[in-house]
């Protein structure tokens, strides 16, 4: 029963993101930070927001970046989704398997692809970042990335993560930020200072994206770089 379930959720699910992600207006800021890493043959680490996946999935589809999904039944089919979207799901999570899903992303990237994570998850806390892309980011020297995907429009599913789907022909923005190199991690307190910084970072994106959909919505951005 379960296995069918999944099928229905990831069908679904996938109808539902071309829909609606096809009908968007995807306004995005910061992406010459994207395009400088690629100019600089870099491997990526993306990092973002749980509840950013819908918009998130789509924008970056078709790249073979590699994203840690977790084991559990949500885990499972949103593997599926992704998967149909160009991804190559690696299952683990900060709660199960963690530590073997991270070799294995450390020897995808060895092999030159990019990776993807939403650090708060599989279960939050909500907009607190886990470390899974620092360790990472520290052993393949590669760096990591952060991004908010945000709807001006949306439904917020009562989930931990406050799920977006924005509402058809509505705006999605795409913040960027500045990459974040990770040293040589030798304690548990360079490890928190790290964490700190990729939680800081997201969170002041976050709340630009949102200054950018409140002055979308009045009318007032005159341009996608400075909103």
């Amino acid at each position: 029963m379960n296995s069918i379930k999944i099928w229905l959720i990831a069908v679904f699910g996938r109808a539902l993101m071309l829909l609606i992600n096809r009908t968007l207006n995807y306004r995005v800021v910061g992406s010459y930070y994207y395009s400088r890493l690629v100019g600089e043959g870099k491997k990526i680490i993306f990092s973002f927001w749980h509840n950013g996946i819908f918009m998130g999935t789509y924008f970056w589809r078709d790249k073979g970046i590699a994203v840690l999904t977790s084991k559990n039944f949500d885990g499972e089919y949103i593997a599926r989704i992704i998967k149909k979207f160009g991804y190559e799901p690696v299952r683990g999570s900060t709660s199960k398997g963690g530590a073997e899903a991270l070799i294995q992303l450390k020897k995808i990237m060895d092999t030159g692809k990019d990776t993807a994570f939403t650090v708060d998850g599989p279960r939050g806390p909500k907009y607190r970042a886990q470390a899974g892309a620092i360790w990472l980011a520290s052993k393949t020297h590669q760096p990591i990335l952060p991004f908010i995907a945000y709807a001006e429009r949306k439904w917020e599913l009562k989930s931990w993560d406050s799920f977006q789907i924005p509402y058809p022909f509505s705006t999605a923005w795409i913040v960027i930020g500045n990459p974040i190199y990770v040293g040589k991690i030798e304690n548990d307190e360079q490890l928190e200072q790290y964490r700190q910084e990729l939680e800081t970072s997201l969170m002041q994106l976050l709340n630009f994206a949102d200054h950018c959909a409140r002055l979308s919505i009045e009318g007032s951005v005159k341009s996608e770089h400075s909103c």
